[in-house]
């Protein structure tokens, strides 16, 4: 029998009003049932919203350093489990074994980050104009946040917006994705181990159309942060700005690794592979596109091909290579991706094909031969599909590059220093990288795009993560 949860409401675990759940499923074992979930509606959100304003006040005033305890206490709670919230994540999302590791260990540490943080958040002294004046600057919460999390991080993704609003004393609402909503859930009751105040966290599973639009229209949420797809997104956008709320989106990304004639193949061929097929493509910041100068081109592709080809999927629990799309509809998405990419002239070196075996597993595609202005050097695929674009050398390379509508994540292999400065300068994204892979994030700096993979209002993570949900006040004490 699958495990059923419930709902998180005002510190209490709640059935949905309309007595519906739905059931997640194991992505490489599709007959699996791994859990229940409550299937809600706006009502549910109504009232998951209605407690988070009525803990504003409380949470809100509670001293940073005691709001930094209970974050510090979760990620120690975490920490205690993470075994198990791994092995979770792997059967609801099929990440490896490692890479669901890597990111539940992400999770501890964003709480034990914003623990520490906690304490640093009263503002600052300034010098004032006249005499007999102190002139100050506090920090204030929001209010209430409402976050829209996706399934492919599921729980590195609503820890990184979920600590920062507390520890900057704001209540919660979260809707998690409901592919794999279940470690969000585990985060809740590790919150609720740790003393979280009853309210101030708040959990509820089910549509986007119902949940999700709900919190973004709410006259009482007042931040909506969303992570997901840009059509999603802009959504989302439109409804919560309608009234005025703050506004975070991170949207979807096409992100470009250049492959200099200056750089070490072998070496750039494993910095595009680990970016490309790492968690089965299942990133938005995933590299789908390797831009290589022709001098190195062939040479290129005779290494990633190679590369891909020994890539070897299976079970996340028996931590293979690559693990299952999470859903069948990802799955056809990819498939019909690399028929695409066929139609129109790019040649299949390898893989892109389904295997013929339980669950949702794919074959790791290269493309060689693609031009720029194909779909599969334009649009996100969301899987492992790699598109090799020959170019001339740098500046046609930074054309391609940034002709795309997404601006998220970008990398350049290079031995030339001033050629991976120049691409720093002019590359259009919001996270760079050279001689590393696309994929990969501290925890501690500022994370987001540009054009149509960020709404560029607010960024995610470090100092940039507690900005979007505090308020600044200015103090003049004329004493």
């Amino acid at each position: 029998m699958p495990d059923e949860r419930l709902n998180y409401v005002d510190g209490e675990r709640r059935e949905a009003s309309t007595g519906e759940t739905f059931e997640t499923y194991d992505p490489a074992d599709p007959d699996e049932a791994v859990a229940t979930y409550p299937q809600s509606d706006a009502d549910d959100t109504e009232a998951a919203v209605e407690a988070a304003a009525a803990a504003s006040e409380e949470w809100g005033t509670t001293p940073g350093p005691e709001r930094g305890r209970v974050l510090s206490r979760t990620s120690a709670v975490l920490a205690g489990r993470k075994e198990e919230l791994t092995e979770l994540l792997v059967r609801e999302e099929g990440k490896t074994r490692a890479e669901a590791g890597g990111e539940v260990q992400r999770a501890i540490d964003i709480f034990d980050y914003y623990g520490a943080k906690a304490s640093d958040l009263g503002g600052m002294v300034k010098g004032a104009s006249s005499r007999d004046t102190v002139l100050y600057t506090r920090n204030e919460p929001v209010g209430v946040a409402g976050l829209i999390t996706p399934w492919n991080y599921p729980i590195a993704i609503p820890a990184w917006k979920t600590a920062p609003a507390l520890a900057a004393g704001n209540t919660v609402v979260i809707k998690p994705a409901s592919l794999a909503p279940g470690v969000v859930h585990e985060m809740a009751d590790a919150l609720d181990e740790a003393g979280l105040p009853a309210g101030a966290l708040n959990v509820v599973t089910g549509p986007g159309s119902e949940v999700g639009g709900t919190i973004a229209s709410h006259p009482d949420v007042d931040a909506v942060s969303f992570t997901g797809s840009t059509k999603v997104g802009e959504q989302v956008y439109d409804t919560a700005t309608e009234d005025g709320k703050r506004v975070q989106m991170e949207m979807g990304g096409k992100n470009p690794t250049v492959v200099s004639d200056k750089a070490d193949v072998e070496e750039a061929a494993d910095v595009v592979t680990d970016g490309a097929f790492g968690v089965t493509g299942q990133a938005c910041t995933a590299c789908s596109r390797a831009i290589v100068y022709e001098g190195v081109y062939d040479e290129f592709v005779d290494a990633v091909v190679d590369r891909a080809e020994v890539i070897e999927p299976g079970h996340g629990l028996d931590d293979p290579d690559m693990g299952p799309h999470v859903s069948e509809s990802e799955l056809e998405s990819t498939v019909d991706y690399v028929d695409v990419g066929q139609r129109e002239g790019a040649t299949l070196e390898t893989g892109g094909a389904a295997l013929d075996r339980e669950g949702y597993f794919v074959e790791p595609a290269v493309f060689s031969d693609v031009d720029p202005d194909y779909r599969i050097a334009q649009e996100e695929i969301f899987g492992p599909v790699l598109s090799v674009v020959p170019v001339s050398g740098y500046e046609e390379a930074l054309t391609v590059a940034n002709d795309v509508d997404y601006g998220l994540s970008a990398g350049i292999v290079t031995n030339d220093h001033t050629e991976a400065n120049r691409f720093v300068d002019e590359v259009e994204a919001g996270v760079v990288k050279v001689n590393e892979k696309t994929t990969g994030l501290e925890l501690h700096v500022p994370f987001g795009g540009v054009k149509d993979s960020s709404s560029e209002t607010y960024r995610e993570q470090g100092d940039a993560g507690l900005d979007f949900y505090t308020i600044s006040k200015t103090v003049y004490d004329n004493y």
